[in-house]
């Protein structure tokens, strides 16, 4: 069964979306995906259309914008940065124990153990008293987000839950539209260096890695977003010019695409059409704007209507499996 918790002061916080209504009943997060023909109960379900509108948002949020721009920085976004740095410095607190396998090292498990345990504890300290209801609900996605124990890798479904994590920290109205550039630019970029560093320290598994014809080991919406960024910027057109080393090292810093790519770079051997043969592919496109949205779509074909990702997807109050409808 669900564990239920209920909004009892009815508290109305400012947002530029409707607020959710007075006692409203969160819900620790359940999987619902059981079968391959539940599969079309999550493509026409409120999490979908939630989760897909809210990559959107973002994606027209940021559109060509480097990471330097100047942004509104609200006081809930540095909180939940200063969060991030929280668990970035809990790394070192868990060295890489000697092992005899290469891959997965084992404290990647103590590490997650840590995380797990200070979940409640670092959300209550972010956010105000009347949110702390949500906490039960919106804290497993942020715990989901950082790869498996078990396997010790690391995938498009870890990417996807902290993303549904920040769609539901704006239902929750923690985050308001006024924060859509730095939550792609500052959150979710600070979670990537995170994750990064996990994958490194900790020999992550690629979770579900199709090789050299997924688009990446490990990621994907960050091409999503970095190719808006990059939309209508000559310095990097035509799109080829991503491949260059030259541009890669002056640009990495601004732009995630090409960080993406320079971090590709650094893990893997050999000519790039040959490890990385779907983004070489991209390359040739004639513009970032074609690209966006053929990765906005292979995005859905590739990771969202897969069964092996989305088995594994969790729905609460926030983000619901039951069947999306206008009046919604």
């Amino acid at each position: 069964m669900n564990k239920e918790s209920v909004i009892g002061d009815g508290t109305k916080i400012e947002k530029a979306s409707p607020a959710l209504p007075a006692h409203h009943r969160f819900l620790e997060p359940e999987k619902a995906v059981k079968t391959i023909t539940d599969m079309a109960i999550w493509e026409k379900s409120e999490a979908y259309m939630e989760y897909t509108g809210f990559i959107a948002t973002l994606n027209e949020a940021i559109k060509a914008k480097p990471l330097s721009v100047d942004c509104k920085v609200s006081e809930n976004i540095t909180k939940l940065v200063n969060l991030l740095e929280k668990l970035n410095i809990l790394i070192t607190e868990f060295p890489p124990v000697e092992q005899p396998q290469r891959f997965g090292n084992t404290s990647f498990r103590d590490w997650l153990t840590k995380v797990k345990s200070c979940s409640t504890e670092l959300l209550q300290e972010v956010m105000p008293s009347q949110l702390h209801l949500a906490i039960p609900e919106i804290k497993v996605y942020l715990e989901e987000s950082f790869g498996n124990a078990t396997r010790i890798d690391y995938g498009t479904g870890h990417e996807m839950s902290f993303i549904m994590f920040l769609c539901c920290l704006y239902k929750i109205c923690y985050l308001q539209m006024e924060d859509n550039v730095a939550t792609v630019f500052l959150v979710f970029n600070k979670y990537l260096d995170i994750v990064r560093r996990l994958q490194q320290t900790y020999r992550m598994e690629p979770a579900g890695s199709h090789g050299v014809w997924s688009l990446d080991d490990y990621q994907f919406v960050p091409f999503i977003w970095g190719s808006s960024q990059l939309v209508d910027q000559p310095r990097i057109y035509p799109p080829a010019k991503f491949l260059e080393d030259d541009i890669i090292d002056k640009y990495a810093q601004e732009y995630m695409f090409l960080s993406c790519i320079k971090y590709i770079k650094e893990v893997k051997k050999g000519p790039f059409a040959e490890h990385s043969n779907q983004l070489w592919s991209i390359s040739a496109v004639g513009s970032w704007s074609k690209i966006n949205q053929g990765l906005i779509k292979m995005y859905k074909k590739e990771v969202l209507a897969k069964f092996p990702v989305i088995q594994h997807v969790l729905f609460g109050s926030l983000l619901p499996i039951r069947r999306f409808s206008i009046q919604h």
